[in-house]
């Protein structure tokens, strides 16, 4: 249970306390549980939309449910999204990128990103159809979770730093043993949930080639952004009206 209780002690705010032989690497090694811990968060988060739904409209509801989201990974993920986005798209070098990711200002692109962001996860929590929103929401938190073990298999931009620490403990069986949940998922929504695996892979080819292009590889503040931009996608996705 080791692994399980540093997956939550590190994607969540839940009161789980860290072991005490945490070794540098273990968060990598971690990894397999990475999408279980998402499932949780999805779980209760959905729990929190569907009770809200019994007493208020989808809008009041969406904006509670988002609040709950945020509030299980203390802003985390959101977090590195800003951090992206005010780094990434800068014009200057990698070094330079890299120190302002770092910055715990937050810059104009942050902002903006950051607030589009909340925005369409907002939307995307108001539009979701009654039929299957629950699993929806568990997928979206699950799936984006899977991605992280994606992402540690490229180069790291910063020796030293969270996402070099993931990348030194992952294992290539990690990535498939962590699919079995996103997957098992996938099939209850059925044929829809197809679409929201293709923008997912696409999403996530598009932003860690950015990364290696503008920063030589990936961080935490990566990770947390694509977190994001795949949780915004398939609750998206998952209100496309066929």
């Amino acid at each position: 249970m080791k692994y399980l209780r540093i997956a939550f002690n590190l994607l969540t705010t839940l009161p789980i306390p860290a072991p005490k032989d945490w070794q540098p690497g273990d968060s990598g090694r971690a990894a397999p549980w990475y999408p279980f811990v998402g499932l949780v968060i999805g779980a209760l988060t959905a729990g929190g939309w569907w009770a809200a739904s019994l007493i208020f409209p989808p809008l009041i509801c969406a904006g509670l449910a988002l609040m709950v989201w945020s509030l299980l990974t203390g802003g985390l993920h959101l977090d590195g999204l800003a951090d992206c986005c005010d780094g990434l798209f800068h014009a200057s070098d990698a070094e330079r990128r890299l120190a302002i990711m770092k910055d715990s200002h937050l810059g104009a692109i942050g902002a903006i990103g950051l607030g589009i962001t909340l925005l369409l996860k907002f939307a995307g929590l108001a539009s979701l159809p009654p039929e299957g929103a629950i699993f929806t929401i568990m997928l979206a938190a699950s799936l984006s979770r899977w991605f992280i073990l994606l992402a540690g298999m490229q180069p790291s931009a910063r020796p030293g730093g969270m996402g070099a620490d993931f990348t030194s403990g992952l294992k290539k069986p990690s990535v498939i043993w962590g699919a079995l949940i996103p997957l098992a998922l996938c099939a209850l929504l059925g044929l829809r949930s197809l679409l929201a695996l293709i923008a997912a892979f696409l999403a996530a080819f598009a932003l860690l080639g950015l990364a290696r292009k503008q920063i030589g590889g990936v961080t935490g503040d990566v990770f947390g952004f694509i977190v994001e931009v795949i949780e915004t996608l398939t609750l998206l996705t998952l209100c496309i009206q066929l």
